[in-house]
């Protein structure tokens, strides 16, 4: 990846950030622009979304997003307009990272449950 895709990433990370969280978060619910991939064309970005959305059902929010995203790309424009020639499409990915950190962490806690549990039955 070059500098300039790099830079371009960060700023519509952080542009594209505020504002999902200024007009498109749905009551209760909590979305993070994790990371976005742009292409060497810078015609497409690969926005990577973190949904915290408890009772929620995640794909409702994606449509959503998908619905809006004329209306954020614009928004995207009237802020990175003089950075770029053209305004990257956007799509939309669901990071299940933190999902994943979760679930590992469950079976760390797991193991280490089984462990201590055979050491006391040892010593016995």
């Amino acid at each position: 990846m070059s500098i300039r895709t790099e830079r371009l990433s960060a700023v519509i990370q952080r542009d594209l950030g505020k504002i999902i969280q200024k007009g498109y978060q749905r009551s209760g619910s909590f979305i993070t622009v994790t990371k976005v991939d742009v292409t060497e064309d810078l015609l497409i970005a690969k926005v990577f979304l973190s949904v915290y959305a408890p009772g929620k059902d995640e794909d409702a929010i994606f449509a959503y997003l998908e619905d809006q995203k004329v209306n954020l790309r614009k928004e995207l424009a009237s802020k990175i307009r003089h950075q770029v020639r053209r305004i990257p499409e956007l799509y939309f990915i669901n990071d299940e990272t933190a999902e994943y950190v979760e679930k590992m962490e469950n079976l760390f806690q797991k193991i280490r449950k089984e462990r201590q549990q055979r050491k006391s039955d040892s010593d016995e």
